[in-house]
């Protein structure tokens, strides 16, 4: 219950489109993460099958792919969410914003460790690539469309193919 109450307050203060409470319970973002929840309960019990079903069909429903063992932090506000894919090993902080066609994904060359850690307070927008094994500080915008395969400092704003710095925040 606590979840679905921090979800409210999240899309409340994210979403200028939402006019009424029920609406949340319409948003992919909301279902998707409510499925994550389930499947990575079965994930942590070693429970793949069941778990990774239980993310196939959140995919399928939502439109956004969260791998049941993906770490997600509070307050994920994910805005549209068509085609978000969130690997396996990667981390979520807190307060984070993803906006649709988000890849937080691997680069197919690693074992163990492969996806991103994402900290606190990151902004990202529509159809970001963070690739690999790689850090994005607290407190980062990524721009749309941008390519990230390097770890990114704190308090920056990144653009383009391949990321680059722009400035400071």
């Amino acid at each position: 219950m606590h979840f679905i109450k921090e979800q409210i307050q999240t899309i409340r203060k994210n979403d200028p489109a939402l006019h009424s409470i029920l609406e949340v319970f319409l948003y992919p973002s909301f279902r998707a993460q409510i499925y994550h929840k389930i499947a990575k309960f079965f994930y942590q019990k070693k429970h793949y099958f069941i778990a990774r079903y239980l993310s196939e069909r959140a995919k399928r429903k939502t439109g956004i792919e969260i791998h049941p063992g993906a770490t997600i932090g509070k307050n994920l506000f994910i805005d549209h969410g068509t085609g978000v894919i969130i690997g396996e090993t990667t981390i979520i902080g807190n307060n984070v914003i993803l906006f649709h066609g988000v890849t937080l994904g691997g680069t197919g060359k690693d074992k163990g460790k492969r996806h991103p850690t994402i900290e606190d307070n990151v902004y990202i927008g529509c159809g970001a690539k963070i690739l690999g094994n790689i850090t994005i500080g607290q407190n980062v915008k990524i721009g749309a469309n941008a390519v990230v395969l390097k770890n990114v400092e704190p308090n920056t704003t990144i653009v383009g193919i391949p990321g680059k710095e722009t400035k400071k925040n």
